[in-house]
């Protein structure tokens, strides 16, 4: 049995005089949304930090990367994405999957933030066995629309069709949109707190579920308008660094 430490974080950009503040997780897998791309990135701690990653976007300043412990492999997963942004979606040590997200609202009318998500499962979620979902999905059960075909709902019902659920709301006990532990503060107003930020998995990884962490906005508000997302897992996998 392996621990395996996963946080997801929107750092709200210049993740370069940010990343520091995260060694106090001690997370072997780390997803950031709105982060430099490190291959870019003229900061040489932030590219020594950022030595085993992945990462896509559209500006080389703002996107969405998948940072790891030196020593695990990170294999990137040759899925579709539908046009879809931003995902980046793969296998760690071989052994599961991982899909970090950043639900953008890549200029669509009508797929805009969760709607992005929707599109993404259609035609990746058969491949999604042993798998752990997670970043800034950009919505909440609050927001369903009633004349609308899919909505958040309708992505937590196609994920726990596959075995997959909210790490969150297994472990507090709490109903979707009913969540007392808001992951995001709109225009860092804490009159205006939002609960938009998840870690889903599969039964095989959630039933191992160790610890789970929501931030204190008083501890990250100067740094940005969401909160870090963390949790602990013990898992039968063999979840070890890579010895090269």
């Amino acid at each position: 049995m392996e621990k395996i430490r996963l946080l997801t974080w929107n750092c709200n950009g210049a993740l370069r005089k940010k990343f520091n503040v995260l060694d106090k997780f001690d997370a072997d897998l780390v997803i950031i949304q709105e982060c430099e791309d490190p291959s870019q990135s003229k900061d040489a701690s932030y590219k020594k930090w950022a030595e085993n990653f992945l990462w896509t976007g559209d500006n080389r300043n703002k996107g969405l990367g998948i940072f790891a412990r030196k020593g695990i492999q990170l294999i990137e997963n040759d899925w579709e994405d539908n046009g879809t942004k931003f995902f980046i979606s793969c296998r760690i040590n071989n052994e599961f999957n991982v899909i970090a997200a950043w639900c953008h609202g890549a200029d669509s009318p009508t797929f805009g933030y969760i709607g992005q998500l929707w599109k993404y499962l259609q035609v990746n979620k058969l491949k999604m066995t042993d798998s752990i979902v997670a970043g800034d999905f950009n919505s909440n059960k609050i927001w369903d629309k009633w004349d609308r075909w899919w909505n958040h709902s309708d992505v937590v019902r196609e994920l726990k069709e596959i075995g997959i659920e909210s790490l969150y709301h297994n472990y507090y006990k709490e109903e979707q949109g009913s969540e007392c532990r808001p992951t995001f503060y709109l225009q860092k107003d804490l009159k205006k707190p939002y609960h938009i930020d998840y870690i889903f998995a599969s039964s095989s990884i959630y039933e191992k579920i160790e610890s789970f962490r929501v931030g204190n906005i008083d501890e990250w508000v100067e740094l940005s308008d969401h909160v870090p997302v963390f949790t602990e897992l013990v898992l039968s996998f063999d979840f070890f660094p890579v010895v090269a």
